[in-house]
């Protein structure tokens, strides 16, 4: 099949799976997972800012979390049969321009000072980041041999953690740092919808500077569109990706994600008012909020060093010995105080690194053509973060205690514990191989 001008080509690993190549997309896939980490990792700065603004408690707080994360629920299959149906790249710009359309309603959201438009403003945000995900996943597994494909995703993974480290730094220093002196809890009538209007003014800054980043890499993305072979990009013979769930290894692994990414934003959602408490640091706001990068930054850290771990020990072996570590620092951040317990909650991002890329691979391990429709899956799963972060808001104001509801995230890492040690042996055969009548058209 001739090839069009600067399209990637299609080679074989020798051992029966084939790859594209195409080093300068990987660089572009990377530069995904940045932006879309950096953004999700944003949540965790908004939640104390909407809380203190419209009053809420833990549970109504963490609405953000719900309100993102559905989104995953919601546009996933949906989502993956548009990319079977338009391509990867094609795909990708429209989840960049859903992403720029969801940060331009911050725009309304604050002049209307309503919690809600908030709310809907970042369920279209995430919508646009399910779709770039649901494109970023399989594209970085498929860019080079499947057998460094773990490696290849948790380093790409490295690059989203690069962006949540660095988005809740600045993003603290301008919306945490922003708060004034006088606080919502002692205004009402005109006043009060005055100062929300005025204190969120710095929420929607942030994001329309984002928006217009979004726009830019849009475009640039559009210029890249005819990159990849056509088969790559071809519409299959319709979606049926729910069957993969019979699949043990994958359905086990789709709960995993679910779990994984319900942990990890619970915690995440949980820092600032954790680090608050005066018998753990004690500390302002504005402060704790800039620690939110520790957290995220241990887990690009782990992921630079995991995808050089992981092309030497089982990606399952290590999955289990990461999720054991995070139930260890849990225990000891909510039995101890002072900066042994602040820093032991952040050091968790370190070794949640590999989870999430390790997890992905280990349920999509020679899924073939069916990579989209385990992608779309899986995206599902993340869901998670929508369910897990309200529930662990739940236990927090029904205890008044977020040591006790960290028990949350502390149950999902046994199971996904669990689940590395049972998928430590790699798969035998391609899934399509083994389910000849559900390989894709």
């Amino acid at each position: 099949m001739a090839l069009a001008p600067g399209q990637a080509s299609t080679k074989s690993d020798g051992a029966g799976g084939a790859y594209v190549d195409a080093p300068q997309l990987q660089v572009f896939v990377i530069g995904l997972f940045f932006i879309f980490g950096g953004i999700t990792s944003l949540n965790d700065v908004i939640i104390p800012k909407l809380k203190e603004l419209f009053t809420l408690s833990y549970t109504q707080a963490m609405l953000v979390q719900f309100c993102f994360f559905t989104a995953y629920a919601v546009i996933g299959i949906p989502g993956a049969r548009l990319v079977k149906r338009i391509g990867y790249m094609r795909g990708a710009v429209v989840g960049l321009l859903a992403m720029m359309a969801g940060c331009l309603l911050f725009i309304p959201a604050s002049q209307s000072a309503t919690y809600g438009v908030f709310l809907l403003a970042l369920f279209v945000l995430a919508s646009g980041v399910v779709v770039v995900q649901v494109v970023a996943n399989p594209l970085i597994s498929m860019l080079g041999s499947p057998k460094t494909a773990s490696s290849r995703l948790t380093f790409a993974q490295a690059f989203n953690s690069l962006g949540t480290t660095i988005f809740p730094w600045f993003g603290s220093a301008l919306i945490l740092g922003s708060l004034a002196t006088v606080k919502a809890a002692d205004l009402s009538g005109p006043a009060l919808d005055a100062y929300r209007t005025a204190e969120s003014g710095a929420i929607v800054k942030g994001y329309i500077g984002l928006a217009i980043v979004l726009a830019i890499v849009a475009a640039v993305v559009w210029s890249m569109r005819n990159r990849l072979p056509r088969e790559e990009t071809a519409e299959s013979g319709g979606f049926a990706g729910i069957d993969l769930l019979r699949r043990p290894r994958f359905g086990l692994g789709a709960l995993c994600i679910f779990l994984y990414v319900g942990a990890e934003v619970s915690i995440g959602s949980l820092i600032v008012n954790y680090l608050r408490q005066s018998h753990v640091m004690g500390l302002e706001e504005a402060a704790a909020g800039k620690l939110i990068s520790l957290y995220w930054g241990g887990a690009m850290v782990g992921r630079f060093i995991g995808s050089a771990v992981l092309r030497k020990v089982s990606p399952g072996k290590a999955l289990a010995f990461n999720a054991i570590a995070a139930i260890v620092l849990l225990g000891i951040s909510t039995h101890t105080n002072g900066v042994v317990s602040g820093y032991s909650l952040l050091a968790i991002g370190l070794f949640n690194s590999i989870m999430f890329p390790t997890i992905f691979s280990l349920a999509c391990e020679r899924l073939g053509s069916r990579a989209a429709d385990g992608s779309g899956i899986i995206n599902v799963a993340i869901f998670g973060g929508a369910v897990l972060p309200l529930l662990t808001g739940a236990v927090a104001d029904v205890t008044t205690s977020l040591a006790l509801a960290l028990a949350i995230p502390a149950l999902c890492y046994v199971v996904i514990a669990a689940y590395g040690w049972y998928a430590r042996r790699p798969l035998a055969q391609d899934y399509a191989d083994t389910h000849p009548g559900h390989a894709a058209a």
